[in-house]
């Protein structure tokens, strides 16, 4: 049996070839539920990570309308492209949604004041759109 301390991959191809072969006994169950875990964690912060994008492009759009541009707009529909596949793919996050809008609106508005140079209170201290407003492809607040 291959260590996960001593090397992961490895550990991952053991255990998969143990589930494949029914050799539930081999199984390094703690690690393996860690794993699992981790796993989901992951997702949600792919799904929390496309919105901070999308979020930092909207308010650049609202507070730089000067800068609009061809490129913020193909950033802002790649990132709600991204965002829906992947609650598409993991319908339970939906659940979590207005928690994730709150984090990750958090982060936008310290990437947008960082990206822009404008100070942090220039942002609304809470979302100001709603999640049809996010998700609408054809949504750029004004």
């Amino acid at each position: 049996m291959i260590s996960y301390d001593k090397d992961f991959y490895g550990w991952v191809q053991d255990q998969a070839a143990a589930l494949r072969a029914g050799r539930l006994s081999d199984l390094d169950i703690e690690h393996l539920i860690d794993e699992v875990e981790a796993m989901g964690r992951s997702e949600r912060r792919a799904l929390e990570s496309r919105l901070v994008v999308l979020l930092v492009h909207l308010l650049k759009w609202k507070y730089q309308p000067a800068r609009r541009g061809r490129s913020w707009q193909l950033t802002c529909k790649g990132q709600r492209i991204n965002f829906e596949e992947i609650l598409d793919d993991n319908p339970s996050l939906k659940s979590q949604l207005d928690t994730l809008l709150s984090r990750a609106y958090d982060k936008a508005v310290i990437d947008a004041a960082t990206e822009t140079g404008l100070d942090e209170e220039t942002f609304p201290p809470s979302c100001p759109w709603t999640w049809t407003q996010i998700r609408d492809t054809t949504f750029y607040p004004d």
